[in-house]
């Protein structure tokens, strides 16, 4: 047998697996080969690097797997710790201002266009939607009289979603002879993505603003408030408590500020 070192695989036919078991795999080399491409990755950032190296661990271990070396490699493939990535979220008042421009700018210029921004700012902040949800959601999905709505999220799970009446308020206002919301089929996620963004810079926001960040204030503004960890689960759509519980965080920091701020025995000193 042959000992691997440097790989020619363009010659190597994988679908009859023939070439390969004729290579004595040098775990050695393969390591010490990982590292040195694990130091040339540094200046990239933590995902890519995360990335490559979840290639190099998958191949080890289908080496390990397959009887190509004794020991597992993956083992010694370390990926870099990620803190969780938060988009931005807006302060009580940031939120109130843009939902008033919106609302103010529906009744100035009533239009199909204006109406349909401003609900779908209201159903990503009052309902916390992601924009999916909100651009597929279907008028046979509402119950406009009971407030409640019924939402497909990921992997199809349906979820009953209940808002503010502003909310609904502004649903009624559209035209409902179509079979989604925001037309006769679903609104295209650049679109709503343009309208959020010059919705918040028209309001005066000075960090640009997505659909992503109206979504976590709605979380954030509900936990800060006092909601039910689990309750928001539900309300989020989240698959598990964990995926919620990074809000926790955030309403904890918050409420660290405000204790700094507006605490007595700050005047103390």
């Amino acid at each position: 047998m042959q000992t691997f070192r440097v790989p020619k695989l363009q010659n190597w036919n994988f679908s009859k697996n023939q070439d390969i078991k004729a290579i004595k795999f040098d775990g050695e080399f393969l390591l010490a080969q990982a590292r040195q491409a694990q130091s040339r990755w540094a200046p990239l950032s933590a995902a890519t690097r995360n990335r490559k190296g979840a290639c190099l661990k998958s191949f080890f271990n289908w080496l390990f797997n397959e009887g190509y070396l004794e020991s597992n490699l993956a083992q010694q493939i370390h990926l870099t710790k990620r803190k969780p990535k938060l988009a931005r979220f807006l302060s009580v008042d940031e939120a109130l201002n843009l939902v008033s421009w919106v609302e103010n700018q529906a009744h100035q210029k009533q239009s199909e266009t204006n109406s349909q921004i401003k609900t779908l700012i209201l159903l990503l902040y009052g309902a916390g939607l992601r924009v999916s949800e909100a651009g597929q959601l279907r008028w046979k999905d509402i119950d406009l009289k009971g407030q409640v709505m019924t939402i497909r999220g990921k992997g199809n799970k349906e979820r009953k979603v209940s808002a503010p009446k502003n909310v609904f308020a502004a649903l009624s206002t559209l035209n409902q002879n179509t079979l989604y919301v925001f037309g006769k089929k679903p609104l295209d996620s650049r679109k709503a993505y343009s309208w959020v963004r010059n919705a918040g810079n028209n309001a005066g926001l000075l960090i640009p603003l997505n659909p992503h960040a109206l979504r976590h204030s709605y979380a954030t503004h509900l936990l800060t408030s006092g909601a039910n960890l689990r309750t928001l689960q539900e309300l989020l759509g989240h698959a598990s408590l964990q995926a919620t519980e990074k809000y926790l965080h955030l309403s904890i920091d918050d409420l660290a500020r405000t204790m700094e701020k507006h605490h007595p025995l700050k005047k103390s000193y």
